[in-house]
Parts: C-alpha cells; structure tokens; sequence
C-alpha cells in the first residue's frame, strides 16, 4: 500500500515490495504470483469484508439503509488508508469497480424492488447513487474524515432519497 501511494501498481516490481515487507522473493512467490496478484488479493478481501457489512442489514427501511450505510463508511473509515490509495484517481487498481459491482448488484436486488421501479431505470438510479456515494467518500477520505461516519451516511441517505433540494 505504501508503494501504490507513490506509483501505480505497473511500476512497482516484486523486488520493491520484498525490500520494504523485509521478506525473500521465494517467500512472496509462495503466496502471491506477482504484484498484481497481491493487489487482487488485497482488493478481494476488502470487497470480500464490505460485501458482509451489506448482506447483514436490510435496505427496505429507512432506519436499516441508514445503519447499513453508517457501517459501511465506519468500514472504509478503519481501512482509510487501503481505500484512500485504492480509490486514488491516480490507482490503475480495480478496487473501484469492484465496489461499484457489489453496491450495484446490493441495490438492484434490495431497494429498487421495494421501490417497484422499472428494471432500466433502476440501472440507471444505481449508476447514479453508487457512483455519487463513492465520491463522497473519496472526498470525505481526502479531507482527513472530518466529519463522523454518521453525519457523511445521513448526507448519502438523504441525498438518495430526498434529492439535493430535501437538503434545506
């Protein structure tokens, strides 16, 4: 992680990583391939870990999308460092696809069902409300946290469903 908040993941080699984890290369390429390997498997336990924090609340209520939401940024706020590097605009790392596609596939299944709306718009909403959440996110993760987790979910939830004008 150090490495990527200086470059990008093509042009960090094994040798870099192994010097500054202090470990042998035969010890690196018994768990990972190459650099691109431990990336995945870096992201993969993040999304991995996210993913619970989804499947363990539901989205129908107000109350329960808030909580759920409040979760996931106190999640993002105890890994600040990993998704402030991979969320880099700078990163050639996948990471935040890999968001986009678990919130997508989570809303699509919860909340636009209970919201009855047409499957194409649905597509469309959640583009919307996952792309705008991850950069209030970046933008929160940039600006050192400075507000509490609870305040930045009630900003997203209240957004999404109030639209910018609820916010008077």
């Amino acid at each position: 992680m150090k490495l990527l908040e200086e470059k990008q993941i093509s042009a960090i080699t094994v040798k870099e990583i192994c010097e500054l984890a202090d470990i042998n290369r035969s010890t690196f390429y018994a768990h990972y391939a190459d650099q691109f390997d431990l990336l995945e498997q870096i992201e993969e336990e993040l999304i991995e870990d996210m993913s619970m924090y989804l499947s363990t609340y539901n989205f129908e209520k107000d109350d329960e999308a808030l909580q759920m939401t409040e979760k996931l940024i106190e999640y993002f706020a105890s890994k600040q460092d990993e998704c402030q590097t991979l969320l880099n605009e700078n990163s050639d790392s996948s990471f935040q696809k890999k968001v986009m596609v678990v919130a997508h596939r989570f809303i699509m299944k919860n909340s636009m069902e209970v919201k009855h709306l047409d499957k194409d718009i649905s597509e469309y909403l959640s583009s919307f409300i996952i792309s705008g959440s991850i950069q209030v996110l970046k933008v929160w993760l940039n600006n050192g946290m400075d507000k509490p987790p609870k305040e930045m979910a009630e900003l997203i939830i209240n957004v999404v469903n109030k639209g910018i004008w609820g916010l008077r």
